[in-house]
């Protein structure tokens, strides 16, 4: 799946701190994991087979989320790469100069005794972690895509002539046999312990998409081949929301296309980013925030929501949006399919400009029935214009409008078209309209 920044951005995706979907995803229990996290979402699986085979790996942990180490730590890795990074220096040869040394690093040069120590009981640890992730092998039904990385990190840890004798060290191990391995680590180790970080590191990740999927109740959607293109689900929500109100979706190559309409605030933006956002999680191979899902393996995401000018370039806002159809209307172009989230399009120039280029837009995009796609609009005519197409389903948000002015919002989708207006009364609300009616010389 290919999906730019733009997308990343508009589906809130890699926000920092907790108001970003990537707070819900991270359990990792290492930098380096969450680091491989963010790359992974950068760059999903790039084929349904892979994605299939990831998707069982995450199961697996879902179902197995005790069967993880606890010996590792970030502090593990990070005090490994620097002790392999550190100096080479090799350990006295005699016992009088093994014993003048080991006096001198515990009197003078303690922090050096005491990182040799440190370092080879983390070292320890790290391989004790693996070999315990290692005994996952011994389970029943584990995934082949599981096993092939598990099977690396035995090999790994079978091919190393040390590793039973750091995993014996204790606190009463002697200085001389503490010298002797670290030298000897540093030289047939940084290679073979750098390659089990990778391992583990990946293993972090596809742990962690367990964890946010079982800690969340999300579910596991039924992965379908690119074509014919479909994406169902009963009670999708978006996962930020405190109280989200769930939808049932049901898109298919003959029902492709969905035009949205309703009042401002009403929902449409909310929902179109819960599709994206469902849609992206069920392509990093985890669950999904909703009851069922079945969802075909998809090309890329391609959001227009928010698109900014560039003073730099003397580009304007409407330019802009006219840049990111052209990029939408590029990608489309392949033979696999994308969903496509467009929200209010042209808003950088006025009325009649918006709904002509709009129709131009939803024209063009009708030839493509192989792509999932959703539009929003304000454009009551636009709706309106093609109502009697059969491959689009009209729905809209609806607005409780009483004869005092008031409104309110119930979040709920129902088929067909929506004229409400209530940009005037919100600018009565808040009162912005006796404000500016106000003047100084009353």
């Amino acid at each position: 799946m290919q999906n730019d920044k733009t997308t990343l951005k508009d589906l809130s995706f890699l926000n920092p701190g907790e108001a970003g979907i990537f707070h819900l995803l991270d359990h990792t229990t290492t930098l380096a994991g969450r680091e491989m996290l963010r790359k992974h979402i950068q760059s999903p699986p790039a084929a349904f087979e892979e994605l299939a085979a990831l998707q069982e790996t995450v199961k697996f942990f879902a179902a197995h989320t005790d069967v993880w180490t606890k010996t590792i730590s970030n502090g593990t890795l990070v005090l490994l790469e620097k002790f392999f990074e550190s100096a080479d220096v090799a350990p006295p040869q005699s016992s009088f100069s093994i014993m003048l040394t080991a006096m001198f690093h515990r009197v003078f040069n303690r922090n050096q005794y005491s990182f040799t120590q440190f370092s080879l009981s983390h070292l320890s640890d790290f391989l004790r972690g693996c070999r315990e992730l290692v005994g996952i092998l011994d389970m029943p039904d584990v995934p082949d895509h599981l096993k092939r990385t598990l099977q690396q990190v035995k090999e790994e840890l079978d091919h190393q002539r040390l590793t039973e004798d750091i995993l014996s060290l204790s606190k009463g191990t002697t200085y001389k046999e503490l010298a002797r391995l670290s030298f000897q680590a540093r030289r047939e180790m940084k290679n073979p312990i750098y390659r089990l970080m990778h391992h583990y590191t990946k293993l972090d990740v596809w742990h962690s998409l367990a964890l946010a999927s079982k800690i969340n109740n999300w579910v596991f959607p039924k992965l379908q081949p690119s074509t014919p293109v479909c994406m169902q689900a009963k009670g999708l929500y978006h996962p930020l929301l405190r109280q989200p109100v769930p939808y049932d979706v049901d898109f298919s190559e003959d029902k492709n296309f969905l035009l949205l309409t309703g009042a401002n605030m009403s929902g449409k933006t909310t929902f179109m980013r819960s599709l994206g956002v469902s849609a992206l999680l069920a392509h990093l191979g985890m669950g999904v925030p909703a009851r069922q899902c079945r969802i075909s393996f998809l090309q890329g995401i391609i959001t227009n929501m928010h698109v900014e000018d560039n003073l730099m370039l003397g580009e304007s806002y409407f330019f802009a949006e006219v840049q990111r159809i052209k990029q939408t209307a590029e990608s489309i172009q392949q033979p696999l399919p994308h969903l496509v989230l467009m929200d209010e399009l042209f808003k950088g120039t006025n009325v009649h400009d918006a709904y002509e280029c709009t129709k131009a837009v939803v024209e063009g995009l009708l030839k493509h029935k192989r792509h999932i796609m959703v539009l929003s609009t304000h454009l009551y005519e636009v709706a309106q214009h093609f109502k009697d197409r059969s491959e689009i389903t009209f729905s809209y948000f609806v607005t409780d409008l009483t004869q005092e002015g008031s409104y309110s919002f119930r979040y709920e989708l129902k088929p067909g078209i929506s004229n409400d207006r209530i940009g005037y009364r919100i600018l009565q609300q808040a009162g912005v309209i006796d404000l500016l009616q106000r003047s100084k010389d009353n």
